[in-house]
């Protein structure tokens, strides 16, 4: 190989080219493909961020699950707290006399000999006033 040949093979010429229309087809497309690979890869991700927040799983869908959770838990926890009210109301009627009296009194209006109950209606009715209007 010649010295000649190695530098043209190295340092190829630096003037205008003529390139085919192949060439320039294919160089376009390329070129084109670039800022539509990302147009297509920006889209993409924004579709997959839209399905984290909005999607049947999403984001919104966990803190709704939350909420209800937390709803759930108090109620739960205020059921308890009413079961062992009650419970300990139980044992008392079954242990404590003066429970069991003021039980029947409350209840089932139950006197001792000599006392007089009187009984107010629980919603107070007025009456209507007769002076014609």
């Amino acid at each position: 190989m010649s010295l000649d040949y190695e530098r043209s093979r190295s340092n190829p010429p630096q003037g205008p080219t003529r390139l085919s229309l192949r060439e320039r087809t294919l160089e376009m497309v390329q070129q084109a493909w670039r800022p539509a690979g990302t147009l297509v890869a920006f889209a993409l991700a924004m579709l997959f961020g839209w399905g984290v927040v909005n999607g049947k799983h999403g984001l919104s869908a966990w803190e709704q699950q939350r909420m209800q959770d937390r709803k759930l838990r108090q109620e739960i926890q205020d059921l308890q707290q009413e079961n062992a009210r009650l419970r300990d109301h139980i044992q008392h009627l079954k242990t404590d006399p003066d429970a069991i009296e003021h039980e029947a009194r409350e209840q089932l209006h139950y006197a001792r000999p000599g006392e007089v109950i009187y009984t107010l209606p629980e919603n107070p009715q007025t009456q209507p006033t007769s002076d014609g209007k």
